[in-house]
């Protein structure tokens, strides 16, 4: 298999209320972007590796993370307005050689090179996969006044998280035929959406996204505590 690595970067992180995009704050003494593509680069079943950031941020990005933390040839692709125009832009930087994608949020600096390695492995069995954990807490739906419409089975909910992984061209055709009315928030939906099963692997408690300050904190703590 030849797998490339697409770590989409391009996100406001509007909720963690700083200056800079979450993706270039200090974490353990490096950028959390630094964090989170380390684990990829250190594996060597990745042969490419993609970088999806803004555009105005590519040059910022490459002299404070990719030319002082890493030597591999890592590729910055500038993004689009949405995740899914970024995601895209990244799928069309790969070269042809390319068979299999992993997919994984920049915002995701606790992704264990174990994790990483089932979800390579698991790729030999399945065309699609996801990671996710079981769901802790009750889940309501609610109509649009806020009242309960039903209360699902808590066993058989899961919350995704990246790492996705994919053969190339089935998550090519997926974005490459997407349209804003179908309204889904990851890559493995818009996979279901083509009528493709998508397996659901155990992904980790720690592999958090960091969105607000206080997951800032708890991954600092992680990381911390690791070293």
């Amino acid at each position: 298999m030849n797998i490339g690595a697409i770590i989409p970067a391009a996100g406001q992180g509007k909720r963690m209320k700083t200056k800079i995009n979450k993706q270039y704050l200090q974490l353990a003494g490096r950028p959390l972007l630094a964090h989170t593509l380390e684990v990829f680069t250190n594996d060597n079943e990745i042969d490419e590796i993609i970088v999806v950031v803004k555009e105005e941020e590519m040059e910022y990005c490459k002299k404070n993370i990719i030319d002082k933390y890493f030597y591999d040839d890592i590729k910055l692709v500038a993004g689009g307005e949405t995740r899914q125009q970024s995601v895209y832009a990244g799928l069309m930087a790969f070269s042809p050689a390319i068979n299999y994608v992993i997919i994984h949020d920049g915002a995701r600096p606790l992704l264990s090179s174990k994790l990483l390695n089932t979800v390579i492995t698991k790729l030999a069995d399945y065309k699609a996969l996801t990671t996710a954990i079981p769901v802790k807490d009750t889940i309501k739906i609610v109509d649009k006044d806020n009242f309960v419409t039903e209360t699902p089975i808590r066993d058989n909910l899961r919350a995704i998280q990246t790492p996705q992984a994919f053969e190339y061209q089935l998550i090519y055709k997926a974005h490459k035929n997407y349209s804003e009315d179908l309204k889904v928030t990851d890559d493995a939906s818009l996979v279901e959406k083509m009528g493709h099963k998508v397996k659901v692997i155990k992904g980790e408690n720690k592999n958090i996204k960091v969105t607000t300050p206080i997951d800032l904190s708890y991954a600092e703590s992680i990381l911390n505590k690791n070293n």
